[in-house]
């Protein structure tokens, strides 16, 4: 009998790990694989088209958008970013683990046509630590880290609606959390202890 593989979703406020901790899974995994999204944002000096993201004009995307290329599709900061339903399913129908790496909005559309999938957010310790985060980068102007712990606050504020939440307050112990999920072993991740209203108390 064929198997086919499962669909992870992975949302998370800038700042809270998520990248680097969906690259150390994939690279701990013999069979899941990172979904490549497509985008409008201009390619960055290390970025390379199709491994980061395949990089399109917004009219080739827009024209994607009409012929129902994405499973789903958003604009943030002035870019488009979309999945393509297409690389999703093939990937999967080879019997690979997908990793969806989108906001909670995106992860909502996901879910609506692909029930079977797993969602995890991932929240920061605190407040304080993901804006610390997020400046300790040094790439960002004040305004453009306004910008994004807003948009935290509101990725955040919709973390209930996933299967999962596992807190990266410490790396290798939420890494540890997301296998036990990959691996169909989620109800044996630590418990939660974070209080989730105190997180966003003040929004």
């Amino acid at each position: 009998m064929h198997v086919t593989g499962k669909l992870f979703i992975i949302s998370a406020p800038s700042g809270a790990g998520k990248t680097s901790l969906a690259r150390a899974l994939i690279a701990n995994s013999g069979n899941c694989r990172m979904s490549v999204s497509h985008t409008t944002r201009h390619r960055r000096a290390n970025e390379v088209d199709g491994v980061d993201y395949f990089f399109t004009s917004k009219d080739e995307f827009l024209a994607m958008t009409e012929d129902g290329v994405f499973l789903e599709h958003a604009q943030v900061y002035g870019n488009y970013y979309g999945t393509s339903r297409l690389a999703v399913e093939e990937m999967l129908a080879k019997g690979d683990n997908v990793m969806l790496d989108i906001d909670w909005q995106g992860a909502r559309l996901v879910r609506q046509q692909m029930p079977k999938a797993v969602s995890i957010s991932i929240l920061p310790p605190s407040i304080d630590e993901l804006e610390r985060r997020l400046r300790s980068r040094g790439s960002d102007s004040a305004d453009v880290i306004a910008a994004r712990m807003q948009k935290a606050y509101d990725e955040m504020a919709h973390c209930r609606e996933s299967d999962f939440i596992v807190l990266n307050d410490d790396f290798n112990q939420a890494l540890r959390d997301l296998t036990l999920i990959l691996d169909g072993e989620g109800d044996s991740i630590r418990p939660l202890t974070l209080d989730i209203d105190a997180l966003l108390d003040g929004v």
